[in-house]
């Protein structure tokens, strides 16, 4: 099954801590002009999801979301949550940590955009 957004290890470590710290956490895919567009982790249930943000998938045990008007643009792409030394997002919990999240991205291959496209 083809999966709209994974994680890298270093990006499930770090989940791991800030749930031990936080309890259980979720993402949305930020698109905003502060942030531009990091991936934003929160406390679950901090940020209120609205009927236009989409579920794009779990990672680490973690919901992650993501606006539908930005979804639009970013449909034929799996996003790969990654973390990078420096200072996340000021809302964002690992803005503590000396890391950010990091959203990289590949386009679907034609089979996998038909995978997904069944899928729903």
């Amino acid at each position: 099954m083809v999966e709209r957004v994974i994680a890298t290890d270093a990006a499930i470590e770090l989940i791991q801590l800030l749930k031990e710290k936080h309890g259980p956490v979720m993402f949305h895919q930020s698109g905003g002009c502060c942030d531009g567009s990091s991936p934003m982790c929160y406390p679950e249930g901090d940020l209120f999801i609205g009927d236009q943000d989409i579920l794009m998938g779990v990672i680490g045990d973690s919901k992650f979301y993501m606006h539908k008007n930005q979804f639009d643009y970013w449909s034929h792409t799996q996003l790969i949550i990654d973390v990078v030394p420096g200072r996340g997002g000021m809302f964002s919990l690992e803005g503590v940590e000396g890391k950010r999240f990091l959203t990289r991205s590949r386009a679907f291959t034609p089979e996998e955009a038909k995978e997904l496209q069944e899928q729903v």
